[in-house]
């Protein structure tokens, strides 16, 4: 758990009592965090009472009314400029003007909260900020891990984001200008492209994440006994809508116990992975066949599907960073090529391992050996 700083400056005892009541307990916490937010609030009647706290226990966020006794907000506001102090301002006042906003912006304020205002309206303002913290914090940690590292992962990222969008970006104009016609149906075609458009680039930006967890080695684990019956079952059941307009069959077969130690969240995206290629690579009609068997101390893991299958030399790239096999057959299959390389790389925080056989136009083999309690021999 992080805590941020608040300090509100207002000279009205039952605003500053009151922001204080709704964040004391207040947390904010998303999925693309790592931990989540509280808050510790200060308070301060003027803008010189304010001043002192800033230079004393500089705050994250500042909560600032404009009417005050003494020194205006704005001065506050122009005084935090000119130190050059990292805060991000909200100015909360009832007498908002367009001048005011336009001055308050010009020296460095994020946002306006008008009195009166509701709880939910600051929660959703320090929601809000508080995702700003996180990000600033991300970069500055992208900052330290190497110019060619941020260029190359930008560059990949940006290359895969612009096409999709700029096919979106033509689907919408062409239909903003009714170039097929006033008829709506004329339009589902570029309708359903643009869905699909979106959809992988949802997937690219969850694979991304699901990697950033992975190598980050920070991420909370939640290691217990996971049964991977149950963790496999799942994840066929996520995929056979998928398997079902390929007509592709899923089948589950195991024997003896599947329980291992482990995080069933980790698991999960190895099995979402694997069974999602081998439904993507398959051809329609054909099959996947996802088994589970003890050997020893490793549970043995195959998932074995009737696709476009893969040469040798594909073979050698499929666990790379942002790659994925491109020829003739694979040319309408979309991918973020991150699905493998998270896969890999999670195997091997078990201390597992994965291999894989391929033959052309036959399919291909995925063999995972996850330890049961410790790394396998």
């Amino acid at each position: 758990m992080s805590t941020l700083k608040i300090l509100v400056v207002d000279d009205e005892p039952g605003i500053r009592s009151g922001i204080t009541r709704i964040l004391r307990n207040f947390k904010v916490d998303y999925p693309f965090m790592d931990e989540a937010f509280e808050f510790e609030v200060t308070e301060a009647s003027s803008g010189e009472a304010g001043i002192e706290l800033i230079e004393s226990n500089q705050p994250d966020i500042l909560l600032l009314d404009n009417k005050l006794p003494g020194i205006q907000g704005v001065e506050v506001l122009e005084y935090i400029k000119k130190k050059q102090k990292s805060i991000i301002v909200v100015m909360i006042t009832s007498y908002a003007s367009l001048e005011l906003a336009v001055k308050a912006t010009s020296d460095g304020a994020y946002d306006f909260i008008p009195k009166p205002f509701t709880p939910q309206e600051l929660k959703s303002s320090i929601e809000n900020i508080t995702k700003r913290v996180f990000l600033k914090k991300m970069t500055n940690k992208l900052q330290d891990t190497g110019k060619q590292i941020r260029f190359t992962f930008l560059s990949v990222l940006s290359h895969e984001l612009k096409a999709p969008l700029n096919s979106i970006e033509g689907y919408l104009k062409m239909i903003r200008e009714r170039q097929n016609g006033p008829k709506l149906d004329d339009y589902d075609v570029m309708i359903d492209r643009s869905l699909e458009r979106i959809k992988g680039m949802r997937h690219l930006i969850l694979d991304l994440l699901d990697l950033t967890r992975v190598e980050s080695g920070k991420a909370k684990r939640n290691i217990t006994e996971v049964d991977l019956v149950s963790v496999a079952r799942t994840a066929m059941d996520t995929m056979r809508p998928y398997a079902i307009q390929r007509d592709v069959k899923l089948s589950l077969h195991h024997q003896g116990s599947t329980v291992i130690q482990g995080d069933a969240e980790e698991i999960e995206i190895i099995f979402n992975n694997l069974i999602s290629n081998a439904i993507k690579y398959n051809r329609d009609g054909g099959s996947v066949d996802f088994t589970l068997e003890t050997q020893e101390d490793c549970m043995q893991i195959r998932v074995v599907d009737t696709g476009i299958g893969m040469n040798n030399d594909e073979l050698g790239k499929i666990f790379d960073d942002f790659v994925r096999i491109k020829n003739d057959k694979t040319k309408n299959i979309s991918g973020s090529g991150l699905g493998l390389s998270i896969v890999k790389k999670l195997i091997e925080n078990y201390g597992g391992k994965i291999e894989v056989t391929s033959i052309p136009d036959q399919g291909s083999t995925f063999n995972v050996r996850l330890p049961i309690e410790k790394p396998c021999s």
